[in-house]
């Protein structure tokens, strides 16, 4: 669908990434405003894209319909409260990927009644394989649903959660989700040396049975206790180690650190969109 012009404030690695991925599924350079203090990844995205920099945040927002806010968490109230008479006056589409800075603040921050669409999304979206949660504000048209959907989905893919609440859930299962997974590849392959294969047979054997394992499951029709039920027959090798799994409780473990990574959540949440 047609998104209009779009700018991005910040030229880190996710605005990067949703970037190519827009223009790989078919947006033109030409509608891509990039702003960002550090002039060498500008010309980087300028060079490798052909879209357009700007020189200031306000100069990119007198050109664009949706604007995308990627800079860090901390410097964002900085960066926003400039930009309110401007906001207030052209009336884009505000959708935000940084983490922790709920809808309420950012609209505080740009004057108030700001369509704005809120964003987790996750590292593998460097490689378009993410998984991006996405809340809108009640001033959010159904047309910008589409908008903000069509942008998130360039990287992966993107779901709707009801309740803004929800995103501290998401934040702690898929925002810091690929570090448990990245965990789990470490330790399996640093078991597997030490039943004595070679480092990298290890570690290429663990990371391909991620990857394999998580393919099956986006594609099977099976959920992920039936895809366990049937790998594990009955006196073999992998009940064997599924039971060490589970006595040492591992769902136990797994519940605990979510419940925590979601109570930080709510912590910096409440830090960062004080005044």
């Amino acid at each position: 669908m047609q998104i209009g012009k779009i700018g991005f404030i910040g030229a880190g690695n996710m605005a990067s990434a949703i970037i190519g991925g827009l223009i790989a599924s078919g947006c033109k350079p030409t509608d891509i405003w990039v702003s960002d203090v550090d002039e060498r990844k500008l010309q980087d995205l300028q060079q490798r894209h052909g879209l357009h920099v700007a020189n200031d945040n306000a100069q990119l927002l007198e050109k664009v319909d949706v604007l995308l806010l990627a800079v860090k968490p901390q410097i964002m109230k900085s960066v926003l409260k400039p930009l309110a008479p401007q906001v207030q006056q052209r009336k884009p589409l505000v959708i935000s990927v940084a983490a922790g800075l709920p809808t309420a603040d950012l609209s505080r921050w740009l004057g108030g009644e700001v369509a704005l669409v809120r964003t987790m999304p996750n590292t593998p979206a460097l490689v378009r394989s993410g998984a991006t949660a996405l809340f809108a504000n009640e001033r959010v048209t159904a047309h910008q649903h589409e908008v903000a959907e069509s942008i998130m989905r360039a990287t992966g893919l993107a779901l709707w959660v009801e309740q803004e609440s929800q995103m501290d859930a998401v934040t702690a299962l898929s925002g810091s989700g690929p570090a448990y997974f990245f965990l789990l590849i470490e330790s399996m392959q640093k078991a597997g040396e030490q039943l004595g294969l070679e480092a990298e047979t290890a570690r290429l054997l663990a990371l391909q049975t991620a990857f394999g394992a998580a393919k099956l499951a986006l594609e099977a029709d099976d959920g992920a206790a039936a895809l366990r039920a049937k790998v594990t027959s009955p006196g073999g090798t992998t009940e064997q180690a599924i039971n060490v799994f589970m006595q040492r409780g591992m769902p136990e473990m797994v519940a605990a650190a979510m419940t925590a990574a979601d109570q930080r959540a709510q912590e910096l949440a409440k830090q960062l969109g004080a005044d």
